[in-house]
């Protein structure tokens, strides 16, 4: 049975309903960068998602090549995350997404090394005959948090991040998004496959100690 982060560490990725506070440990990811909307289908954000699941799977599925990575174990991929901000901080405005930016990151296990990284860089190149230049390895400590498990549309998130913000308060957090901590969204459905009134996300924002 492969290892499937999903379950196992379920304080992470299957929240419940309501809003909770938890603090998340140090991880790896593969990272893209970009900017724009993300519903533009030649825009940076397809583009990100394209390079990410090419790594990701290039690593999973090292285990029947040549390249081996010392402690693998097989697993399902985990699912896709990114960190999102706008221009002069402040709360994240829906309508305009043309000036979102955005870190797209998929996790990696913790025995894949930056060697074996760069490896799967390596041979995703030859093998896609693209640039994968701008993906990198990424070590993220998010910290104390407070997250909760959002049902709908991406765009009705603002009901979801008030119940936090509110939680957070009764609490005794305050919100502490700044230039090194995002807006944090975890994609459990695929909105191809999904009705919009039935997306899974997983809303995380960073918090501190009032």
């Amino acid at each position: 049975m492969a290892f499937d982060y999903k379950k196992e560490y379920k304080e992470f990725y299957m929240p419940a309903s309501k809003p909770t506070i938890i603090t998340v440990p140090k991880m790896n990811y593969i990272a893209v960068r970009g900017k724009g909307n993300p519903n533009d289908e030649n825009g940076e954000y397809k583009k990100s998602i394209g390079f990410l699941y090419a790594i990701a799977f290039t690593i999973k599925m090292s285990y029947k090549g040549s390249h081996k990575i010392d402690g693998y174990f097989e697993y399902v991929v985990p699912p896709l995350e990114g960190f999102w901000w706008q221009d002069g901080g402040g709360a994240i405005d829906y309508a305009y997404k043309e000036g979102f930016n955005f870190i797209s990151l998929i996790r990696l296990p913790d025995f894949v090394a930056k060697a074996d990284f760069d490896w799967a860089i390596e041979q995703a190149t030859k093998k896609k005959k693209d640039d994968f230049s701008r993906v990198e390895f990424l070590t993220y400590d998010e910290g104390v948090c407070v997250q909760c498990m959002h049902i709908g549309s991406y765009d009705d998130e603002p009901k979801t991040v008030a119940l936090m913000h509110e939680y957070m308060k009764v609490n005794g957090y305050d919100l502490d998004i700044t230039e090194s901590r995002y807006h944090h969204e975890i994609y459990l459905s695929d909105p191809r496959k999904c009705a919009v009134d039935k997306l899974k996300t997983v809303v995380r924002h960073p918090i501190k100690r009032i």
